[in-house]
């Protein structure tokens, strides 16, 4: 699928028109059916049609949720498996084709309540399914952003069409009459309709579109003339001269600027140019869409009760990024209770579906109840009748629709019931589908609070039960009595108490399982330096290294420093034979001039290259060690103890090998060769700034170089100690070099001698040598792996003492061994936490294979150790460790207080334990809630007995700053809807900032208001199945407890009229809101039905957070109970905001 972001204007118009062409489709219902699929764009509908023309089905494109593709085949095939169709020849096609077939599939999602309806199609090419579920995209995208007549005109096409049984385009006198009641409207008697078809100019009693459009405009005007008297009085009041028809007089851009400007208080009126923009919408009339327009009276009245005059503003519906880099216990968390159920908690459906409308919906935590399944986890409400659906299913839907709606993070509250092998097919369920979405390790593993949105965005958290032990929750439960949890933390206890006996034993009887000499590999100087080692307490301790002096290794790696020794060539003998003719060639070189290599194939062997009668030879160097001494040698006749003897010896004497008969003349020199008297720590030209930033590029203490300064006979030398650089002073004096006014030497070379076999006052040994390509090669990589080394903590007791540089935690790594670094076995250490290698070897393959067993035992015995402390773990805690290591954040705790609390923790309550305002002994308990919920995190859902999946008041629970008020999403109430109200803001993201003073305790609340409502009509009721005789009740959450005169009003009875009833005159008044906490406060529009044998039934609704509500004459646009928009269904109200 193309995304409708990604086309141009004119290939979007192509595709709408393919659709508005139409398509044959397999159209999966209650059968398969071959239809025409086909768009209908002037009443933005889709329509179903048979081959003989005959309409099925019209779908309003107004209430497309989602358009899905692929996924939904497997719903194909088992219908087509149910239903035993023809169809069913899918089943025995090749994997290409089936895969093939699934690009076909869309499946549409639609409707205005919780549980949508869906309506499968399988189109005859995949080009056909792509176009189709790109035009439907694009369609549902741009339907909401429709302007208020262009929706008008499309419900009027769609009315007319509803009746038009003959396809001719216009509506008869009778079958307007059917219309009317049900667009709401009680036809009055006499000759009421006859007389507005001669109005509209009408012949022979039928109306084309024009007129039918004319006759709903004089219709809608007729029984709301009467609020234009409004606007002829008071500030910014402009006369109207004429209300008998919509069209009768007219509305200056000079009153209407005036009017939003003084009495609407709206930004936008302070540009002119955005007036005029904002009049043109509205004007039907081309010749007044002019720089100076006017709208007849009929639109203005339009123009109020339009959702571009919303009560609501907009701009606390837009997302603020700066407001999402607090920690998450500073929001409150858009949550649901129980998500996969769609109805009651005792006998309902579970639906994956359910998870899939939650997240689009906005929510950012949900709920799964994970119980053991047959052969695998399922979700359900334990011991109920509700249906079971697979856990793997869920977690791939929420995989799949997580982040559509909102990018922040989603949290998974498991409540766990499965046993501990399902629990860990739960953790690799979880691992393999949300992969790198899934957070696993701590952000910043020292910070003091949660994590921001920001730094979460796009990852899974898991809120579940951890595997811990806390001193102080025993404590506390111990006290008050929960003898269950005590037995489950005692348990903790003794398992850590044997653990820690354990250790303290084998410290006491410290066994040293192995010591000797080691060569480890530096990964600085690129070489291995001898080391005194001992393997105790599963740790492998190492001494300071040995150097040259000391170390065997000194004589076979002498080549190392010498000129002719050229070490890795890329491409070898290629690259050997290049050097050497282009050094001999230019200067006539001798026979004899040679250079020496590593061999590119054979480890610990090397290749020397030499130039004979103007041609290039290469012969092996072969190397060999036995009994702790290396050999080097041409011919197994004459060995040498270095290469150096060896190059030494054939200088003197002829090489006679392979028919060569001749010596070494000559060698080509290495480039950017340093000579061994200054090792490459010595400059002669270097500032002390490039010597410092030299230095901290090498991740180690004792890095080291020495330059020369401006001052003749004067020297620097600069040393890295405690990751910071120091410089001292070098002056020769009478043939010695003295070093800080206290040491002597007789060369540079004895100085640096001296101090890389003692430590340099006290501190450290001059261990690297930093030369200017030691310092490039650093800049290049990433220091974090060589850290670990130079900050590794060891305790005094060590079987080293103070010769103990390092230690490696054997029982932390895995190990291997095989052939690196030009040594034939090299054993590696990895550390499983930080990755970090230490790799050593020895002088011979048996001492490395004993070294190696030893620490394969350990790391075995750990293992089974560690496996077995994990069962016993397991067995007693209920908890599979895999399940554990995957709680960072959201560590459920079942406690009921608050207090001795970890910020990672999530406490969850019933919402009856929630302390209610009003009641004085829940005060104390209040404070403590609060304070709690500023560093961590509380979970609030329906208490037990709500089986009907009924709701609780979030209010309370939001003030005291609990995050997570969890709802029943599937149950559509006023709770539900202030819940959808808080939500709106923010952009929808499922994350609202709490106000400043419930976040920070030094901060005071905002100053009170006062809101004054008066409801003065509606417009495009819901018509249930008659039509209604409506009012309406308006209230302001959250309710105290105080008078309910003080949180509510109604209007009076409009008898008979859902299309534009009226409320003015004395018996509805304005209506005085006093509002102590506008931050938390709510204003709820509820229209209902007057029913004279029981209670009044619900119509619509809209809810708005009073922060966001805008002054003036304003419209409501209304909503079903699922705070989906109802079409064109507005009040209209005028408010007044004071302070107090």
């Amino acid at each position: 699928m193309v995304e409708g972001s990604d086309l141009t204007e004119n290939e979007r118009r192509r595709v709408i028109e393919h659709l508005q062409t139409g398509t044959e489709m397999m159209v999966y219902q209650q059968r398969v059916e071959r239809l025409t699929v086909q768009v209908i764009r002037e009443s933005t509908q889709m329509a179903l049609i048979r081959s003989d023309d005959k309409i099925v089905r019209m779908l309003d494109i107004f209430e497309f949720k989602e358009v899905r593709q692929w996924e939904t085949f497997r719903d194909f095939q088992q219908f087509n498996e149910s239903r035993g169709s023809r169809f069913r020849r899918i089943f025995y096609q090749s994997e290409k084709e089936l895969q093939q077939d699934s690009r076909k599939c869309l499946t549409i999602f639609y409707g205005s309540e919780f549980i949508l309806k869906s309506l499968s199609l399988k189109a005859d090419s995949v080009e056909d399914a792509e176009r189709w579920l790109t035009g439907l995209e694009l369609l549902r995208q741009e339907t909401p952003a429709t302007h208020t007549p262009e929706i008008v005109e499309s419900w009027l096409r769609k009315q007319m069409y509803s009746v038009d049984q003959t396809k001719k385009n216009s509506i008869t006198l009778k079958e307007l009459k059917s219309l009317l009641p049900q667009m709401n409207f009680k036809v009055p008697g006499g000759r009421f309709l006859e007389d507005k078809f001669v109005e509209v100019g009408a012949n022979d009693y039928s109306l084309d579109f024009q007129q039918f459009s004319k006759f709903y405009n004089l219709l809608i005007f007729e029984n709301q003339k009467m609020l234009l008297e409004e606007f002829e009085k008071g500030p910014a009041a402009f006369k109207i001269s004429n209300t008998d028809s919509p069209e009768s007089s007219v509305v200056s851009l000079y009153d209407f600027h005036n009017f939003l400007l003084y009495r609407q208080k709206d930004t936008c009126a302070r540009n002119v140019n955005q007036v005029q923009e904002l009049m043109t919408i509205f004007i039907e009339d081309t010749i007044r869409k002019t720089i100076n327009p006017t709208l007849t009276v009929g639109e203005f009245l339009s123009f109020l009760f339009s959702k571009e005059n919303s009560i609501w503003d907009e701009k606390f519906s837009e997302i603020c990024p700066l407001d999402m880099n607090n920690p998450l216990s500073h929001y409150w968390i858009n949550s649901s209770h129980n998500t996969y159920l769609t109805g009651d908690q005792l006998c309902s459906d579970s639906s994956i579906e359910a998870y899939v409308r939650c997240l689009r919906l906005g929510c950012r935590c949900i709920e799964l109840d994970c119980w053991n399944g047959p052969e695998e986890p399922v979700i359900y409400h334990g011991r109920t009748m509700t249906s079971k659906i697979k856990f793997k299913d869920v977690v791939k839907a929420i995989n799949d629709h997580a982040f559509i709606t909102s990018e922040y993070p989603v949290v998974l509250s498991l409540e766990q019931h499965c046993d501990i092998k399902q629990q860990k097919m739960m953790a690799q369920i979880l691992q393999d589908i949300f992969q790198d979405k899934l957070l696993t390790e701590p952000l910043e593993p020292e910070a003091e609070d949660l994590p921001s949105p920001n730094q979460l965005k796009g990852k899974i958290i898991i809120k579940h039960q951890k595997i811990t032990e806390s001193d102080q929750t025993v404590k506390l439960e111990e006290e008050r009595g929960n003898t269950a949890v005590k037995r489950k933390l005692d348990s903790f206890k003794k398992i850590g108490n044997s653990c820690r006996e354990k250790i303290r034993k084998a410290r006491e009887n410290r066994v040293v399982e192995k010591e000797g000499e080691l060569c480890i590999w530096d990964p600085i100087d690129k070489r291995f330096y001898r080391h005194d080692c001992v393997i105790s307490d599963n740790k492998l301790y190492y001494s300071e290294e040995k150097w040259k002096e000391d170390s065997p290794e000194s004589d076979s790696e002498l080549h190392l420093s010498e000129p002719w020794f050229h070490g890795f060539l890329a491409e070898g003998r290629i690259t050997a034979e290049k050097l050497l003719r282009d050094f001999c060639q230019g200067k006539n070189g001798k026979d004899g001039t040679f250079l020496v290599r590593e061999s590119e194939k054979l480890i610990r062997n090397y290749n020397i290259s030499l130039w004979t009668n103007g041609r290039i030879q290469h012969y092996r160097i072969f190397c060999s060690s036995q009994n702790g001494q290396w050999s080097f040698y041409l011919t197994c006749k004459q060995l040498f103890p270095s290469m150096c003897a060896l190059i030494e010896y054939y200088t003197q004497n002829l090489i006679k090998y392979d028919g060569l008969n001749l010596r070494l003349s000559g060698f080509l020199p290495r480039l950017n060769f340093v000579p061994l008297r200054h090792l490459g720590w010595f400059y002669s030209n270097l500032s002390q700034a490039e010597a410092e930033d030299y230095l901290l590029r090498i991740p180690r203490d004792g890095a080291f170089l020495i330059r020369q300064t401006e001052k003749p006979d004067t020297f620097t030398l600069s040393v890295r100690f405690d990751g910071d650089v120091e410089h001292y002073l070098i002056y020769q004096y009478n043939s010695k070099y003295v070093l800080t006014d206290a040491y002597e030497f007789g060369s540079l070379e004895d100085l640096v001698s001296c101090f890389r076999r003692e430590l340099f006052y006290g501190k450290t040994k001059l261990r690297y040598p930093v030369t200017p390509q030691l310092a490039a090669r650093f800049c290049l990589v990433d220091l974090s792996k060589y850290d670990y080394e130079q900050y590794s903590e060891v305790s005094k007791d060590n079987p080293l003492g103070d010769q103990c540089k390092g230690v490696v935690d054997i029982s932390k790594c895995t190990v291997a061994c095989k052939a690196k670094h030009a040594r034939p076995l090299v054993v590696t250490l990895l550390n499983r936490e930080s990755f970090n290698p230490t790799e050593f070897t020895c002088e011979n393959v048996e001492q490395v294979d004993e070294w190696y067993q030893a620490l394969l035992n350990i790391i075995q015995n750990e293992q089974s150790l560690e496996k077995a402390r994990i069962a016993e773990m397991e067995s007693k805690t209920k908890i599979a460790v895999q399940m554990s290591d995957m709680v960072i954040y959201c560590q459920s705790i079942k406690k009921k207080t608050f207090e001795n609390y970890n910020y990672k923790e999530v406490r969850s309550v019933p919402d009856n334990m929630v302390p209610k305002e009003g009641n004085e002994t829940a005060v104390e308990k209040s404070d403590s809630i609060l304070e709690y919920n500023r560093k961590a995190v509380t979970r609030v859902y329906p208490c037990s007995g709500r089986v009907d999946s009924s709701n609780f008041d979030p209010c309370p629970s939001w003030k005291l700053g609990c995050q997570m008020v969890a709802l029943n999403f599937q149950t559509a109430d006023k709770f539900m809807q202030l819940n959808g109200a808080l939500f709106s803001l923010n952009g929808g993201m499922g994350y609202v900032l709490k106000p400043e003073w419930i976040r920070d305790p030094a901060k005071k609340k905002p100053a009170k208001q006062s809101i004054i409502i008066r409801v003065m009509a509606a417009r495009h009721l819901p018509n249930p199945d008659h039509i209604v005789s409506p009012f309406v009740q308006v209230e302001l959450w959250p309710y105290t407890g105080g008078q309910a005169d003080d949180y509510s009003f109604k209007t009076t009875l409009f008898k008979d009229n859902g299309l534009n009833p009226v409320w003015l005159g004395p018996m509805n008044p304005p209506k005085c809101f006093k509002i102590d906490e506008p931050d938390l406060a709510f204003l709820r529009f509820v229209v209902f039905e007057e029913d004279t044998f029981s209670d009044a039934k619900f119509l619509a609704q809209a809810t708005f957070p009073v922060r966001g509500v805008r002054s003036g004459y304003r419209s409501v646009q209304l909503k079903n109970r699922c705070s989906e928009n109802l079409e064109l269904s507005s009040l209209l109200v005028h408010v007044q905001q004071l302070e107090v």
